[in-house]
């Protein structure tokens, strides 16, 4: 699979459910949420302005994903909700590895840089460094349908969160 090929397979409605391992405080967080994921192509406003806030060519990129996620669905807690956006900038002789751009926030003003690799088992591995925290997304499809995520956060006195996310089709992406 091509990078480009597993963001169009993230385009979509998904119900979310996470199991959190907070290994500090040895602690077990559920919670459930909506996410939807737009592909976002490089002509984009929010792409163009990241890019350029970089000295990124908007060009060069894979252009990216929007996700945005609401935890109404999970009954009993806060809600929260927010957005963020992840652009691709793939080394020049292979589009399979290079740069990421992640922007969070409303507005998108929590901007971190990182990298991406496409294995060849069709993880996608984002992994980003910044003031001394090291933190790894891996995403996998167990089928179109079903999305498969863990992450890993580690500070300096080690892994301080882990979690698996198993996230389910809702509604397919709307055909361009």
């Amino acid at each position: 699979m091509e990078i480009e090929e597993f963001l169009e397979l993230c385009a979509g409605k998904w119900f979310s459910q996470r199991t959190s391992y907070h290994l500090d405080e040895t602690k077990v967080e559920n919670h459930k949420a909506d996410l939807t994921v737009e592909r976002l192509s490089r002509d984009r406003p929010e792409i163009i302005t990241l890019c350029q806030q970089h000295k990124i060519d908007p060009s060069h990129t894979l252009g990216g994903t929007k996700t945005w996620w609401d935890n109404s669905v999970d009954w009993g807690k806060p809600k929260q909700s927010g957005s963020s956006v992840t652009i691709l900038v793939p080394d020049r002789d292979n589009s399979q590895t290079g740069q990421l751009l992640f922007a969070a926030g409303m507005p998108l003003t929590t901007i971190s840089l990182g990298s991406f690799v496409l294995g060849n088992d069709q993880a996608l591995t984002l992994i980003i460094e910044k003031d001394k925290t090291y933190l790894e997304e891996r995403l996998w499809f167990a089928s179109p349908n079903l999305r498969l995520r863990t992450s890993l956060v580690k500070n300096a006195h080690g892994f301080s969160r882990t979690a698996f996310y198993s996230e389910i089709r809702k509604i397919p992406p709307k055909s361009t």
